[in-house]
């Protein structure tokens, strides 16, 4: 498994970091997945298969943007 973190811009409660948390969990070959409001980033562990666009479209899902991807 490789990890990600993701900078995540308009998460505003801890409601939206569990949204986010939970679109990102759905994608297949997604192990754990951790959103913090305070410092807006996202930490997920992945299969090697699970792209950058994967994540992108499952952060934009749940109303949010990816300004950066390590």
């Amino acid at each position: 498994m490789k990890k990600i973190k993701l900078s995540i811009e308009g998460m505003h409660c801890s409601s939206c970091a569990g949204n986010v948390e939970k679109s990102i969990g759905k994608i297949p070959g997604v192990g754990n997945v951790s959103v913090s409001l305070m410092t807006k980033k996202g930490f997920v562990d992945a299969d090697e298969k699970v792209s950058e666009e994967e994540l992108r479209k499952a952060v934009a899902r749940a109303g949010y943007r990816v300004t950066k991807i390590e």
